[in-house]
């Protein structure tokens, strides 16, 4: 595993352990993406893919929602500090049965996210996970600037095969069809049921 910088967490550390998929969607996600990308997070939660992600852009909040719903493992990323956080009502139960993974690398300094702290924080995403999805990355977004660093350093990039999408097939994203992702690439350990 490549460098991790101190961080803290809340919540069951040993998900770390876990094949994490890294999730991200720009900010700006075309209306014809909205409901692929729900299909694409039920299938995630349904097949059990261990999710990592700072569920920060609507969709990617949205997404979280889903997720939530199922049993496997989340590790949830803010662009902030956690120091004071409180944590929402609904990550709770699955927070005490080991499910949800809070983590931060900024100090309590750090009390809303940022430009500069979201880049950061989705380089920490990206370096824990195994692969990474990336529902939509709009042309000059920073979400595509990441996506390019992560192909120029050869992970693993998954995206919805569509056409707009066309600028991370072009820089070697695998593009899938909801219902049809290859979780498989992503070796499963023990979350299951």
């Amino acid at each position: 595993m490549e460098h991790i910088p101190k961080f803290k967490s809340r919540g069951n550390l040993q998900l770390l352990e876990e094949p994490l998929t890294a999730f991200f969607c720009s900010s700006q996600c075309p209306g014809d993406l909205v409901l692929k990308t729900y299909d694409l997070a039920r299938s995630m939660r349904d097949a059990g893919v261990a999710v990592i992600g700072g569920f920060q852009t609507p969709m990617e909040k949205e997404c979280l929602r889903l997720l939530l719903r199922g049993n496997q493992p989340v590790v949830i990323c803010p662009a902030r500090s956690i120091d004071n956080m409180r944590v929402p009502r609904d990550w709770r139960g699955r927070m005490e049965d080991g499910k949800i993974l809070v983590l931060s690398p900024f100090p309590e300094t750090v009390r809303r996210p940022t430009v500069e702290s979201a880049i950061q924080r989705n380089e920490l995403v990206a370096s824990l996970a195994t692969q990474v999805f990336i529902a939509h990355a709009s042309p000059g977004s920073k979400t595509e600037s990441i996506a390019r660093k992560l192909a120029a350093a050869g992970k693993s990039l998954l995206t919805l095969d569509t056409p707009a999408n066309a600028n991370l097939v072009g820089m070697g994203a695998l593009g899938v069809r909801p219902g049809a992702m290859p979780w498989n690439l992503v070796e499963r350990t023990s979350h299951g049921a």
